[in-house]
């Protein structure tokens, strides 16, 4: 009897958008008959054994990114070059081991550029092949592509006509080995009675996560509507009442699903992980982008220039002007999902 293909999936530990998109991929693997052993750190090692108790993971250290709170974050990432590259190539040496000590038959690898190998199947899963920067830009596309060429594929989490983000993943050069695969979400959209007035969805690294905790709470807490903030800490199991506000620690996927359908107004950071949540829900949100993540930046101004949604900078947040402004911006309506061809991507293992 031949036994399940074993396939790792290890996403990247630069907040936990990377987890929370790998939860549908993990699902359908699962659907399609294959063991899934689980790579990761951090906040997003809690979040999915909070997911999938019932898998197997590997404790696999991060590139452990940091935030300057003084610097821009380009000079800080450019400063942490030399680190990230340190850890993919440590990554790279380490995956040989794991192939052979846990019989991974095919690795998929979230934003984790060291995770390629010859002797089993590699893909790498990302949204950005256009890097948002604003010196070298060339460069940093070209050490883009040739780490994600050493991959057998590179599924690209979009649609190439509908196109949710932007110039992120539709260079005017894509990959040698690029497919597109559709928006994925964690989440299902279902009819649920309203219960929030107002959903702040906390994420992103320190200290910029903390700055907008307590903006939304200063912003929420004193208002006679109904608001719910979830901080995205899996590791912490806490809820706190101030009026009209709840302050809930983490939700898992059902819950945090359930929220967002029963809230009128999302306030959040323009992840792309989110974006695509939003667009499975079809939302409409207020963009909170982090200070100085380009990405973010990127896609808060390519939403608010699309009319889909309006978003302020974090030191300018100020909610009753957000309110009245978002009222013009439409959300995401009836953006029909292509259906990701799972049979086919899963050929490769």
């Amino acid at each position: 009897m031949n036994r399940k293909k074993r396939i790792l999936v290890a996403p990247l530990d630069w907040g936990i958008g990377h987890a929370t998109r790998c939860i549908p991929i993990i699902n359908a693997l699962q659907a399609h008959e294959f063991e899934v052993v689980i790579a990761a750190d951090g906040r997003p090692l809690h979040l999915l054994k909070n997911e999938f108790p019932n898998l197997e993971f590997i404790r696999f250290s991060g590139y452990h990114i940091k935030y300057s709170s003084y610097l821009p974050m380009g000079l800080s990432m450019l400063l942490q070059t030399p680190k990230i590259l340190i850890n993919i190539r440590k990554e790279h040496k380490l995956l040989a081991q794991i192939i052979d000590d846990y019989n991974i038959d095919g690795v998929i690898s979230d934003n984790r550029f060291g995770l390629y190998n010859n002797k089993v199947p590699t893909v790498f899963i990302t949204h950005q092949l256009q890097i948002q920067t604003t010196y070298f830009t060339e460069t940093i596309r070209k050490l883009n592509y040739k780490y994600i060429n050493r991959y057998d594929s590179c599924w690209i989490m979009d649609d190439e006509i509908k196109n949710l983000a932007g110039a992120l993943s539709k260079p005017n050069t894509l990959p040698d080995n690029a497919v597109f695969i559709g928006t994925l979400s964690r989440f299902e959209k279902v009819e649920k009675e309203k219960k929030y007035d107002f959903l702040g969805i906390v994420s992103g690294p320190e200290p910029q996560r903390s700055i907008l905790a307590k903006g939304l709470i200063k912003a929420l807490k004193n208002r006679e509507e109904k608001s719910l903030i979830a901080l995205g800490k899996p590791e912490v199991n806490k809820i706190e009442k101030l009026g009209n506000l709840t302050i809930q620690s983490h939700l898992n996927s059902k819950a945090l699903n359930e929220a967002i359908l029963q809230s009128d107004l999302i306030i959040c950071r323009p992840g792309y992980s989110t974006v695509m949540d939003l667009a499975r829900l079809e939302k409409n949100a207020i963009f909170i982008p982090t200070p100085g993540q380009t990405e973010q930046e990127y896609l808060a101004d390519f939403y608010l220039k699309n009319d889909f949604f309006y978003s302020q900078k974090q030191s300018e947040f100020n909610l009753e002007l957000a309110l009245k402004e978002s009222e013009k911006y439409i959300g995401f309506k009836k953006i029909k999902d292509v259906k990701t061809n799972w049979e086919q991507l899963f050929s490769i293992f």
